[in-house]
């Protein structure tokens, strides 16, 4: 078991880590919209929100040396359906 961290993504708010790489599976912390060097939300709007949790997960994935090819199953929670 590995422990991944970037600083291209934001840091853990909880007691938790970005990612655990377990044999050849990379598990990757659910993410908020913060942008890594601010830790501020990433615009006011579902579409930006979205894309920097996104581009959280992505930089996570990169730094396990993996590529967004190598992503097989993303989860994604709302609050609000309508959104969907």
């Amino acid at each position: 078991m590995k422990f991944v961290h970037t600083n291209n993504a934001p840091a853990a708010v909880g007691p938790y880590s970005q990612a655990v790489m377990i044999n050849d599976t990379l598990y990757v912390s659910g993410q908020i919209p913060f942008i890594a060097e601010t830790m501020t939300v990433a615009g006011d709007d579902i579409k930006s929100q979205t894309k920097q949790s996104l581009e959280n997960i992505l930089a996570i994935v990169r730094e396990a040396g993996l590529k967004k090819e190598n992503i097989v199953k993303c989860g994604v929670f709302m609050q609000d359906l309508s959104m969907f």
